[in-house]
Order: C-alpha cells, then sequence, then structure tokens
C-alpha cells in the first residue's frame, strides 16, 4: 500500500504550444484548447475522488493557470498554491520563440530531438539581442526568486533543470508529502520529466524516451523512502493519452508537406 501519492501534470496547452514553438520562459496564457484540457483534467480528478492539501506551480502563467481551472472544477479552490521559477519549464535558450518543425527542416528531426529530450545537451544560450530576452530577465516574477537574476540560466539542459528542480524537491515539496498532505504539482514537460527522472530512477538514455501530453495527471505512489511502488500511471482515457503523447513527439517533426 502506497505510503505517499502524488499527482504530476504539464499544464494545458499554451499558446505558443499551438503554433508548435519553442515557449520555454517567454510568459503565455493557455489556449482555448489548453483551458478545456485544464476543465477537464480538473473534472477527472475530482471523480476519482482527489482532495488536495497544496498546490505547487512554476512562476509562469500557463502553470498556475492550469492548476486554478483543476481546482475551480473540483470545487477546492481554498488550497494554498505555492509557485517558483525552480518548476519553470526547461530553458530553451537561443530556440525560444523558434518553430519546431521548421528547426527540424533545417537541422534535421533527430537534433531537435537530441534538443527537447536529451539529458545533457545544453542549446545555444540566449543573448542580450534575442528578441525576448528583455522580456524574461526584467520581468518582476524573477526579481523575488531565491536567486539574483544575474544567476538565472542562459539555456539549461534536463539535467540543470534537475540540477535546480532538486533543491525545491527536497527543501519544500517532500517535507509536506512527508507530513501527510496531498499534493498536485502543476508544471511543466521538461520539468514534469526532470522530476519523474529523479523519482523513479529514469536512466540518462531512457529519459530521452519519455514524453508526456498536456493537461494529463499523473499518479506517482510512493513507499516511505519515497521509492515508487510501481511506474507512473496516466490518469484517464489511455488511448487518447496515446495519441496526445504522438502529438507531442510529432511536434519535433518536419511536416509531411516539407519532406
Amino acid at each position: 500500500m502506497a505510503k505517499y501519492r502524488l499527482v504530476l501534470l504539464r499544464h494545458g496547452e499554451g499558446a505558443w504550444t499551438k503554433e508548435n514553438r519553442f515557449c520555454s520562459w517567454v510568459d503565455q496564457k493557455l489556449s482555448s484548447d489548453g483551458i478545456k484540457e485544464a476543465q477537464n483534467c480538473g473534472k477527472h480528478l475530482k471523480a476519482l475522488g482527489f482532495e488536495f492539501d497544496l498546490v505547487f506551480t512554476s512562476v509562469l502563467s500557463r502553470s498556475i493557470q492550469t492548476a486554478w481551472l483543476i481546482l475551480e472544477e473540483m470545487g477546492q479552490e481554498w488550497v494554498p498554491i505555492q509557485s517558483s521559477w525552480r518548476l519553470n519549464e526547461r530553458h530553451y535558450g537561443a530556440l525560444i520563440g523558434l518553430n519546431r518543425a521548421e528547426m527540424a527542416l533545417n537541422h534535421g528531426e533527430e537534433q531537435v530531438k537530441i534538443w527537447r529530450r536529451s539529458y545533457d545537451v545544453t542549446p545555444p544560450p540566449i543573448s542580450e539581442s534575442h528578441p525576448y530576452y528583455e522580456e524574461i530577465y526584467n520581468d518582476r516574477r524573477y526579481k523575488c526568486s531565491d536567486v539574483s537574476q544575474d544567476n538565472l540560466p542562459k539555456a539549461e539542459s534536463l539535467k540543470d533543470v534537475l540540477d535546480r528542480l532538486l533543491p525545491y524537491w527536497n527543501e519544500k515539496i517532500v517535507p509536506e508529502l512527508k507530513s501527510g498532505k496531498m499534493i498536485l504539482i502543476s508544471a511543466h514537460g521538461n520539468s514534469s520529466r526532470a522530476l519523474l527522472k529523479h523519482v523513479e530512477g529514469i536512466s540518462d538514455e531512457d529519459i530521452i524516451n519519455v514524453t508526456l501530453p498536456t493537461g494529463v495527471p499523473i499518479l506517482l505512489e510512493l513507499d516511505e523512502n519515497l521509492h515508487p511502488l510501481g511506474p507512473h500511471q496516466f490518469l484517464g482515457d489511455q488511448e487518447a493519452i496515446q495519441a496526445a503523447i504522438k502529438k507531442v513527439e510529432d511536434q519535433g517533426k518536419v511536416k509531411s508537406a516539407e519532406k
């Protein structure tokens, strides 16, 4: 029997997800489909009887908005939310704003997959001339983070994401779990993948094949040492979930008309 249970998810579809662009730290609200995904996620979690005591999000709007919509659907709007940049999406550096399919056409699908999914490959860093540099680094949300703006990343591998996420996991989330609280983490594709890698002990090589669809809750059941009792479980219609996973994987491929 599980000692601790945790629900983790990638936020609902964002505006740039729909446009197949590297969104990363550019702040985006949910698309209309993303709103529906979050609402459906809330309905499903309510039907399964989940009652949350605490929610963790990144400081990006699409993560927070997803949490709000889920709690609203569950009638649990009062549940406290804590937000940290350490749960942010991976910083894609110079790739931010670029279209994934166009990148695959120009650089090859395998290179784009490595940039998107590998463990320790870092994309080129963002420069001050990048069109979204000022928008990111002048954002007030980072002036109240636990590191100086000068020390915020300019590009990250998945390993870098895990390195900045682990202190928050160990110091903030784990104590709440161990106190008996039922926790929801509304994060991003790569911060969620990094956390799954850590908790489940997924190898550096195998993590490249872990793909998370938007708006699908993931249940983790853990023992007293926070070791998984089994593989993570996607909650919902499994056929629809597999189709959603394929959709995410196809974002990094050349469109048929372009081949």
